[in-house]
């Protein structure tokens, strides 16, 4: 089958190393594994190419502008262009990742999933600029009505999606998912245990708590932080403060994960306390990058994350479990649950062990595109077409 995937988004570059560009990748390289023709429709691309995406056809609907109400406008003309090529092109299927102003999927009119992250307008307009405020609500709104099924990554998004759109019929949550097969367990590193941290270095990620933690700290262990962004000089500046050394990498691109996720021996996602309850409605890439990885997760007691790790939604810890939850905000609690797993290796290799498991049965990617594909009451077989190119690079039409 000749698949579209879709990303109007500016702020998402398909060869990225964020989370969201992780996403991207993966859901193509799901579809592509089940012997699927994918074509990309983006308006940003992004330089980190993957080896196994090299071939990969990819359209450029460049934006050209930066001025807010501008660029609304250019990501309406963008999704209507898109709509058109991919006609042109024979695309049997969409799959588009919902952004505020595309309308794809109802132009378009073919058989469609709609992918929604994150309550963009909210986001949008609480911490960035939205000037059109009706556009995107009439967006999403037939977007919704178009697609086979809206696929939201965590209840909150999905609730969000069924109260702003009206309609709550084929709108289902489906948790993100982990490369099982790049990202697998490795030995600790010999000496004292790493603690990682995976992440966009920004406020709502709560980098600094693991290091206050480290600080606060009775037992002996090293911290690691992998990633980038506008709070890395400030955590820097923090750790000196503190005279602590911490292994700052930097922002990694995926491919490289395991490279800097070997030799962890905890994964840690301390979020912060959320204001209110709706503020955590994303589903973790990092956590399901721990699990598969084999290693045991403290992580805040926030959003679907209690589910995730101890198998249910109670917040109570059973015999599967693989990681220790904390308040949010708490860097001491957070020192104390690292301490307890430092001081138990037995315990670690228990959790580390129980999380990989959990990670192989229920978040490969390949079993998320296939509960995705069940929803939207898609076959999952190969159909028509073969698989891409076959050029030494990715194929990028600008358009």
């Amino acid at each position: 089958m000749r698949i579209a995937y879709v990303c109007v988004d500016p702020g998402i570059p398909v060869f990225g190393t964020k989370g969201a560009s992780v996403h991207v990748q993966e859901i193509i390289r799901a579809f592509r594994a089940l012997g699927h023709e994918v074509t990309v429709y983006a308006t940003r691309i992004g330089k980190d190419v993957p080896e196994d995406l090299q071939d990969l056809t990819v359209h450029h609907f460049a934006l050209g502008t930066k001025d807010p109400a501008a660029r609304e406008v250019a990501q309406q003309e963008a999704s209507a262009a898109i709509a058109e090529q991919l006609l042109a092109d024979g695309a049997e299927f969409i799959y588009e990742r919902y952004s505020l102003f595309s309308t794809v999927i109802a132009d378009a009119g073919l058989p469609a999933v709609l992918e929604v992250n994150a309550p963009l307008i909210d986001e949008q307009a609480r911490h960035r600029v939205l000037v059109d405020r009706e556009s995107p609500l009439s967006a999403i709104r037939r977007q919704v009505r178009a697609a086979q099924a809206t696929i939201c990554v965590s209840e909150q998004v999905a609730e969000w999606v069924r109260q702003t759109t009206g309609n709550a019929d084929r709108v289902h949550a489906v948790a993100n998912g982990v490369n099982t097969r790049r990202i697998t367990p490795q030995p600790e590193a010999a000496g004292r245990p790493v603690v990682t941290f995976v992440g966009t270095l920004k406020p709502w990620h709560g980098t600094e708590d693991a290091v206050r933690a480290r600080a606060l700290a009775t037992t002996d262990w090293d911290l690691r932080i992998i990633g980038d962004g506008p709070e890395r000089e400030r955590l820097q500046q923090l750790a000196d403060v503190l005279d602590l050394e911490v292994d700052f990498r930097g922002a990694v691109a995926p491919a490289e994960m395991p490279t800097h996720l070997a030799g962890s021996a905890i994964g840690v996602a301390p979020y912060p306390k959320p204001s209110e309850a709706s503020d955590h409605y994303f589903s973790p890439l990092k956590v399901y990058e721990y699990m598969a990885a084999g290693l045991p997760v403290v992580a805040t007691r926030i959003g679907q994350v209690p589910e995730v790790l101890l198998g249910d939604a109670d917040n109570t810890t059973d015999d599967g479990a693989c990681g220790v939850l904390v308040e949010g905000s708490n860097a001491r609690e957070l020192a104390e649950a690292i301490d307890a797993l430092v001081a138990d290796p037995a315990l670690r290799a228990q959790l580390g062990a129980n999380a990989r498991q959990r990670a192989e049965d229920n978040h490969s990617w390949d079993s998320v595109l296939a509960t995705i594909l069940r929803h939207a009451r898609v076959g999952a077989g190969r159909g028509p077409g073969g698989v891409g190119h076959t050029e030494a690079g990715p194929h990028v039409q600008e358009d």
